[in-house]
């Protein structure tokens, strides 16, 4: 009798419980107060010029509108590149760098795991070593390999930098670590080559880590302007996070408030869906990973 009065009244029920209206109560003002700038970026960009510059501002916009977006996407720049080829850049480049990041992550760190070769653990110390250093402190040593390689203003300076992740490589391997050598030799006994390995066990078995890889990577490369600004000379070939960054240089600071309003929910929406839609998996990797 007395287990099932616990078990009537515990705490995190499985379905909702009038026991959990106090708790409610203290999250709901948490959360609406750290759903109040998301709010606020919607409803920036899709106010009037007079809503814009209205002082003091509101919060919420009274007649939505759209000029805003259609401006930005009629504006050419100082070069006539219309905005839309920096967006198309910035697609192609993030799409190209998180496949081929997720795909180095995931067969280098089940090498390194489930794999014997001679530099394996080499290879692991530079990967650890690597996450020490922040990209400032290689900016100099970073253009020179690049400019060795003849990458400057050219497409691919924006894809081979970075499709390496550390951090990446470093989840990935502690993952796969957990998965049982039995059933790697299991495999191997059925006649399963290396690669079938990896692809039909490995991959379906470390998919909350591939999504933190996913993560990392599309906002390395969406938000990233400094590789536009640094190695690239063409206007056709930067992105839009680039062109967010020269927005308020290259046009007037108030006429091209809307214009900024809806570049910067373009640069934001992205990042907010991918988070939204892996956020459970990314925590699944810390707690396996052993990252508390």
């Amino acid at each position: 009798m007395r287990n099932r009065h616990f078990r009537a009244i515990k705490i995190n029920p499985d379905r909702f419980n009038w026991n959990q209206i106090p708790f409610l109560l203290m999250v709901a003002p948490i959360a609406l107060f750290m759903l109040m700038p998301l709010l606020y970026i919607f409803n920036h960009a899709f106010k009037p010029f007079d809503e814009l510059i209205e002082y003091p501002p509101r919060f919420f916009v009274r007649r939505p509108t759209l000029v805003n977006l259609i401006e930005l996407f009629d504006t050419a720049t100082t070069t006539g590149i219309p905005v839309s080829r920096y967006l198309f850049n910035s697609i192609v480049i993030t799409v190209i760098v998180v496949f081929l990041s997720i795909f180095l992550s995931t067969i280098t760190g089940y090498a390194l795991s489930k794999m014997k070769f001679h530099i394996k653990g080499v290879i692991s110390q530079i990967n650890t070593l690597a996450m020490m250093f922040v990209g400032t402190a290689v900016i100099i040593p970073r253009y020179i390999i690049i400019e060795q390689l003849g990458f400057i203003d050219n497409f691919f300076v924006h894809i081979i930098p970075v499709i390496a992740i550390p951090v990446g490589l470093f989840l990935v391997k502690q993952f796969i670590d957990q998965i049982p050598n039995e059933l790697i030799e299991a495999a191997k006994i059925d006649g399963a080559s290396p690669f079938m390995i990896y692809w039909k066990i490995v991959v379906p078995l470390i998919k909350p880590a591939i999504a933190t890889i996913a993560i990392l990577s599309f906002q390395a490369v969406w938000n990233n302007a400094d590789i536009s600004a640094t190695y690239i000379n063409s206007d056709s070939l930067k992105t839009f996070a680039y062109y967010m960054a020269t927005l308020s240089a290259s046009t007037n600071v108030v006429a091209g408030a809307g214009m900024s309003a809806v570049a910067s929910l373009i640069m934001f929406l992205p990042n907010l869906i991918i988070f939204i839609f892996l956020q459970s998996k990314v925590m699944n990797t810390m707690v396996h990973s052993g990252i508390k």
